[in-house]
């Protein structure tokens, strides 16, 4: 075994040594392929770029296999390393190239089927990339060639010879992520069923590329105020991900479970019914039960389940338990300012008004003074949030309860800086 694979090895050397651009680039295009499906995303990368000077050199400027070899390196950076602005420069690049070739007027219809192929992940991969950088209009512009060319890619009658980088669920939630971004919920809802009908048709019902695609439009309908529907999505991407937690042997006290659960929590509370209060408690306390459990007291997602569910709390009118949890969160840290981050700014907020609507003037001043400390750090003085704070705390320092706190600590700030000069 080992001696074939030393001839293997020796084999592909004198091929990289002595081989012509064209079978190169064929080792190159194997090698790509090899790395990308074991998750070697670095090496495939570079077999990529290994492909795009190869196939210049054997097709030359202006050929669409060189369109073809810049779209599948753009797709690269994009899909494997996550980089957008190298990801646009050469979709560009591609675009460019197979423009000023223009189609060719007579190619075998399998040569047209890749040229087609190539102009589907070359806007595909422009509309990912400008959605990535927040730009709407370009994305949504761009994906909408790509779904004009995979309309007419699917007109095509040959058979698939080569796999299809981009799949028809990828570009309809593409699709619907950019009209999110353009502010377009309805045409985002149509594109998001679009693609878990087609996830369904191909993988069935409890695909797991089914999670996130039930999440963002259970998003979108909450947006749209329909918070029945958005908890029809969530509940099915609760049972989705309960399957795939049995399949993949976690328990429930999972970060996914914990996420799964919040979201419940979050849209049972948004419909604003009285019916759909006891469930939204319960999911808020399944999922803080979960976060506490897989991950600890003090882990971010932990923090922000602790957050969302003392915000309800309030608003429901249950001051003192959200008290008393947001008070829990501090429990493992020596110093309450030793946290300076905008989540504990917003704890101190919280408790700070809690103490206020309960009339404990001076307990809530503490607390804001703290969260002014924080903010403070963060932002500076002259932010709006902190300028906004201080002038509570000004009006706060008008009250009886209030002076006499501070006048105390100043007398003893005094004192103590008396006895050190002494």
């Amino acid at each position: 075994m080992d001696d074939m694979n030393n001839r293997c090895g020796q084999q592909e050397m004198r091929t990289e040594i002595f081989g012509t651009p064209a079978i190169k680039l064929t080792q190159a295009l194997k090698r790509a392929e090899k790395f990308t499906k074991g998750k070697k995303m670095r090496q495939a990368h570079r077999e990529r770029i290994r492909c795009v000077a190869l196939t210049r050199i054997i097709y030359g400027k202006g050929h669409w296999r060189l369109a073809q070899a810049l779209a599948n390196l753009a797709h690269s950076y994009l899909m494997l390393l996550g980089f957008p602005v190298q990801a646009v420069q050469h979709a560009n690049s591609a675009k460019g190239t197979i423009l000023i070739g223009g189609r060719p007027p007579q190619v075998p219809a399998e040569e047209m089927k890749q040229i087609l192929s190539t102009l589907l992940t070359i806007y595909y991969t422009l509309g990912v990339a400008h959605w990535m950088q927040k730009n709407g209009k370009e994305s949504l512009f761009n994906l909408e060639k790509a779904e004009c060319v995979m309309k007419e890619l699917q007109q095509t009658e040959l058979e698939e010879t080569t796999e299809q980088k981009i799949s028809e669920e990828d570009l309809a939630a593409a699709l619907g992520r950019a009209c999110l971004l353009q502010n377009k919920p309805l045409m985002a809802t149509r594109h998001f069923e679009k693609a878990i009908s087609a996830v369904i048709s191909a993988r069935g019902e409890m695909a797991p590329e089914l999670i996130d695609l039930y999440q963002e439009t259970a998003h979108i309908e909450q947006v749209k105020k329909n918070h029945k529907k958005s908890i029809e999505y969530l509940l099915q991407n609760a049972t989705l991900r309960a399957h795939c937690v049995v399949l993949t042997v976690h328990t429930k006290f999972s970060p996914q479970a914990a996420s799964a659960a919040l979201l419940l929590g979050k849209a049972y509370a948004a419909s604003g019914e009285q019916k759909d209060a006891e469930m939204a408690e319960m999911y808020f306390n399944e999922s803080l039960l979960a976060c506490k459990a897989a991950l600890g007291s003090g882990h971010s997602q932990t923090i922000n389940a602790l957050e969302e569910f003392s915000k309800w709390l309030v608003h429901m009118g249950k001051r003192e338990q959200a008290y008393d949890l947001l008070q829990e969160s501090f429990m493992s840290q020596p110093d309450l300012c030793s946290d300076f981050s905008e989540k504990a700014a917003e704890r101190f907020y919280i408790m700070g008004g809690i103490c206020l609507a309960e009339q404990k003037v001076k307990e809530g001043y503490q607390w804001l003074s703290k969260c002014a400390q924080v903010q403070n750090a963060l932002y500076g003085p002259r932010h709006r949030k902190s300028k906004e704070l201080q002038k509570i705390l000004n009006l706060l320092e008008t009250s009886s309860a209030v002076r006499e706190a501070t006048s105390h600590r100043t007398q003893k700030h005094q004192e103590a800086s008396s006895q050190m000069l002494c």
